[in-house]
């Protein structure tokens, strides 16, 4: 835009140099061929269309002189281009033989030309600056991201951070409990138990009854309470990690994909049902590569183990349709019996290996 500006300025400086000379039919053809010559070069932008309509330029200059009151804004275009140079010099020396006669008008031509490579001068270092400013602007912009990224990526470590001391906390108290308050009142329960026994007359039998009743409920509470707060402590991803890390028959991917606030019993069951899956690859499969998926979804959990094993003999053959079959295989019985306690479906195929997929339905939460 800045540069269509200076073009337009270049050229009321031309018409004014017009008034300098009588008005012919050939000026106004001028006229018309340098906005032609200008909109041309500007909409194509080619340099074969530029160094064509240069040059034709030029030689029209030499026939009519009426087309050199308009070389001002041409020299404009020779010095977007930087090119050709030389020959539009050229052309400035045929100017100076068609208007050795008229002084003035030669220095206003050449008063043209050092305006209009001041404009053109002045259009660059603008252009150059607006360009500039986008580069800053997108670094900048680029940068904002990279920044943003590395927030979420620090705020999700620190909320990893804390949920992971959050259940190494869940789990010490849970230790505690269980080691001190709960031996404690084991260790009461048994005395009283024992001034039960030992009380003859039964003096003290309503009241140690009563008391036993009560540490007997303390104990109860106790122990739901430490269930409850191991359960919560529980965390699912690191769990399959350490199976996946401490497997050792052959190689095994591990892809996660669940919320924090999966359930307790998906958690144990899914856990179980990898050991059972990991324990048959190892014993009935020459497999090489293992692959377990743990996905949450909308609606339903998945889990799908995968393995590339393939039986080479009878023997390791008919072990595995023990396993699929549905009368054979403990192992399969109890994943089956885990995912039906759910409300789940299981799917066992042997096809290029050996695949279990699994789907659980979430619960619905009640208002």
């Amino acid at each position: 835009m800045r540069s269509v500006a200076g073009q337009c300025i270049v050229l009321l400086y031309c018409l004014l140099a017009v008034l300098l000379v009588p008005v012919d039919t050939w000026l106004v053809i001028a006229f018309l061929s340098v906005i032609v010559y200008v909109s041309s070069i500007e909409l194509r932008q080619s340099e074969k269309m530029y160094f064509t309509f240069t040059i034709f330029y030029l030689i029209l200059s030499l026939i009519r002189p009426q087309f050199l009151l308009f070389s001002p804004l041409v020299f404009y275009h020779v010095l977007e281009y930087g090119r050709y140079l030389p020959g539009f010099f050229l052309g400035g020396m045929c100017v100076f033989f068609y208007l050795k006669e008229n002084p003035r008008l030669f220095v206003v031509l050449a008063l043209g030309y050092l305006f209009s490579g001041f404009i053109w001068y002045e259009t660059s270092s603008y252009r150059g600056l607006w360009e500039q400013f986008w580069k800053m602007r997108d670094a900048g912009t680029e940068l904002n991201l990279l920044l943003e990224e590395k927030n979420r990526a620090l705020l999700k470590k620190q909320d990893d951070d804390i949920y992971t001391a959050t259940l190494k906390e869940r789990n010490r108290i849970a230790r505690e409990i269980h080691d001190n308050v709960g031996h404690m009142l084991s260790r009461s329960i048994l005395m009283v138990g024992a001034m039960r026994a030992v009380d003859s007359e039964k003096n003290f039998g309503e009241a140690l009854g009563q008391l036993e009743d009560t540490l007997n409920l303390a104990m109860t509470n106790v122990r739901e309470s430490v269930h409850d707060l191991y359960d919560d402590s529980v965390n699912l991803r690191e769990v399959l990690e350490t199976l996946a890390r401490e497997y050792v028959f052959c190689e095994v991917q591990l892809k996660f994909d669940m919320s924090r606030q999966t359930p307790r019993e998906i958690k144990y069951s899914f856990i179980s049902i990898v050991k059972e899956a990991l324990n048959n690859a190892a014993k009935h499969s020459d497999a090489t590569r293992v692959k377990i998926t743990a996905r949450e979804h909308p609606k339903l959990y998945q889990l799908v183990i995968e393995d590339n094993g393939s039986q080479k003999s009878e023997e390791n053959t008919e072990s595995l349709e023990n396993i699929i079959s549905v009368s054979g295989g403990i192992g399969i019985c109890n994943m089956k019996d885990r995912v039906r306690t759910l409300g789940g479906t299981i799917q066992i195929q042997k096809k290029q290996g050996f695949q279990i997929y699994i789907t659980v339905p979430k619960k619905e939460e009640t208002a």
